[in-house]
């Protein structure tokens, strides 16, 4: 992989990543645009104990352009885009629109491949696997950034969800804080370690979901994945590397090479779980694209006990079945209390019988 760093004309840094070594990336950023002027502030709930970042600037943000304007595109054709180079294999830069900003953290987009049209379960592994390489590379860029106490890379696909920009893209962000989920699971760890005598939380319930069978959709020689026992959402898988390991950071490169083996096949199941013509061994564009959210979790910057959290992947889709999204209504979103449709044993076995023939 060779990784080349340069700005774009308002400042940003922009970072191209290439699976050649020869790669050129001496484009400059024509385009005549004005600092960046965020609002970001972090404001602390007393009541929850949890943090609200208040980000105004952001209603000004790009929304829903046609794609002859995109700016994820390569600039080409005197189109010029956040991209100034005519072609790219996989591009991060600092968000125009950030959440996070500042003494408030940082916000980063991820162009998984220059292809308008195409989404991450149609990228080749050798191209999976340089995203992961990014992913890892910013992990210990962000993390090393005073302040930074937690990076998190996702990805949101799907206008239901509330994509603004159709071409293919995740982001990154990194906070000030250790975020209210990664918390809870700090709490559950330490409390599980004090209730048997030592034992890893994380360890243990991937233990126990392979032995039980039920739930696993896929099973590798370095990475299982599998619907939760306690699923919040109605397609839920969580996806973990057999070794546990803090962060993407930490990942050895037998898992590295696994990774996007079962990785794809896992988006691949996905958008075709609610194909009703059911969909088994066709190619994903001969399929409904499943709206989706991707999250990997990994353990705090300066956790004192980050040794003991496991990276692990959740991919869930607010799609309940053909046509139908499972809102978060008033149990959901007034108490925290999820209420699932869909059992997950029933979503396990539906996304084993979509497997690729």
């Amino acid at each position: 992989m060779k990784k080349t760093t340069t700005r774009l004309a308002d400042g940003r840094e922009l970072i191209y990543y290439d699976a050649r070594d020869d790669a050129v990336r001496d484009a400059a950023d024509r385009r005549p645009l004005e600092p960046v002027a965020t609002a970001a502030e972090i404001r602390h709930d007393r009541l929850l104990g949890d943090r609200v970042a208040i980000a105004s600037h952001r209603q000004a943000r790009t929304y829903h352009p046609p794609a002859d304007a995109c700016p994820l595109c390569p600039s080409r054709d005197g189109r010029l885009s956040e991209i100034p180079a005519a072609d790219y294999d996989v591009a991060v830069f600092e968000n125009r629109f950030p959440s996070l900003a500042g003494d408030s953290g940082r916000c980063e987009v991820v162009c998984f491949t220059p292809d308008h049209d195409a989404s991450f379960a149609d990228l080749t592994e050798d191209q999976a696997a340089l995203v992961l390489a990014a992913w890892t590379d910013r992990t210990a860029e962000l993390s090393r950034l005073p302040g930074v106490a937690q990076v998190f890379c996702f990805e949101n696909r799907g206008a239901e969800i509330g994509v603004t920009l159709g071409h293919p893209h995740g982001q990154i962000y990194a906070y000030p804080f250790t975020t209210p989920r990664t918390a809870r699971m700090l709490d559950s760890l330490a409390a599980h370690r004090a209730a048997t005598g030592g034992r890893n939380l994380f360890d243990d319930v991937l233990a126990e979901e392979r032995a039980d069978g039920r739930r696993i959709v896929l099973s590798g020689e370095h990475w299982t994945a599998f619907v939760p026992y306690a699923a919040h959402w109605p397609y839920e898988v969580h996806l973990y590397p057999r070794r546990r390991v803090p962060d993407l950071t930490a990942l050895d490169d037998a898992a590295r090479t696994e990774f996007p083996q079962l990785y794809l096949e896992l988006l691949r199941r996905f958008d075709r779980i609610f194909d009703e013509g059911n969909g088994r061994g066709k190619g994903t564009a001969g399929a409904a694209r499943t709206p989706y959210i991707a999250a990997w979790h990994q353990a705090p910057v300066h956790a004192a006990d980050r040794a003991e959290f496991a990276l692990h992947l959740e991919l869930f889709t607010i799609r309940r079945s053909p046509g139908k999204l499972k809102f978060l209504a008033g149990s959901e979103s007034g108490m925290n209390v999820f209420i699932n449709d869909v059992p997950p044993e029933a979503a396990a076995e539906r996304l084993r019988e979509v497997a690729s023939e």
